[in-house]
């Protein structure tokens, strides 16, 4: 989790103009936006987070608990109106806090294992998390993945999006790297044609870089291979507060809040 701390170093400052963003899709259920807040009444909702996980949820120089993840849960809150409080736990024990009730929701990219899925319910994906090709800029107008065919495409070794090019993409020559940075550096160099990855944290790297690449094609949405995204998390069973957080998302959504918080923690949009 701590390699999120280099990824967002890339950043700079953390209010950056929205300038190459674009809005986000829409991952909420929809038939939710007839539902109410909640059948039970939700006097408050304590939410669990963690510091370290830029630009999610972490501490600005001044010692202030900020990030998207920061800012949604707070609207959250307003939406339902209800009051809200934001804690938190260093990684290791915030998912048995959670399950101590010493909170209601944990927002902090707690992934939907099996083993998690035993203890705790999910809200409805707020955030995705698609592949993308990453070319040279003068490659990335009217990219076709299909001609890529015989050339090299860099990858990150053992990773989910090396098995979506062995299954969907086999006459692409894939370059296992170590890491997705490692990948966009050779395509920097011209050592490979193309990179193909986590697309948001290419686009940490795209920030620094938009004068030599650029995102090609299209996001491709895999939840099997690439995870269901970004949820909320809740002990299981706590039904009240899930209902109430799933209307919430799609309120915001619905009035553009989520795509405002996306403009400004993601000015190099990845979709």
């Amino acid at each position: 989790m701590k390699n999120w701390l280099l990824w967002f170093g890339a950043l700079g400052l953390f209010l950056i103009t929205p300038a190459f963003a674009q809005p986000l899709p829409y991952h909420a259920d929809p038939d939710a936006r007839e539902m109410l807040p909640s059948i039970v009444p939700v006097p408050a909702i304590r939410f669990l987070t963690t510091a370290d996980f830029p630009p999610f949820n972490f501490r600005d120089p001044n010692g202030q608990l900020v990030g998207f993840n920061i800012d949604l849960a707070k609207r959250i809150c307003a939406e339902v109106n209800v009051a809200c409080t934001i804690q938190a736990w260093p990684w290791d024990q915030a998912a048995n806090a959670l399950s101590d009730s010493q909170g209601d929701a944990l927002i902090a990219g707690l992934a939907m294992s099996p083993e998690n899925a035993n203890l705790f319910d999910y809200s409805s994906t707020y955030l995705a998390l698609p592949g993308r090709f990453v070319t040279r800029a003068e490659d990335a107008t009217g990219f076709r993945p299909e001609a890529l065919t015989g050339q090299e495409v860099a990858v990150r070794r053992g990773s989910a999006h090396e098995a979506f090019l062995e299954r969907y993409l086999p006459a692409i020559e894939r370059v296992a790297v170590d890491s997705e940075i490692a990948g966009l550096e050779a395509l920097r160099s011209g050592s490979v044609d193309a990179w193909f990855g986590d697309a948001m944290r290419a686009s940490f790297w795209l920030n620094e870089n938009l004068n030599c690449c650029g995102f090609a094609g299209d996001a491709y949405f895999r939840p099997h291979l690439f995870g269901e995204g970004f949820t909320i998390a809740m002990p299981a069973g706590h039904d009240p507060v899930r209902h109430a957080i799933d209307w919430a998302l799609v309120r915001l959504k619905e009035n553009g809040t989520l795509d405002e918080l996306y403009l400004r923690w993601f000015p190099v949009g990845f979709y």
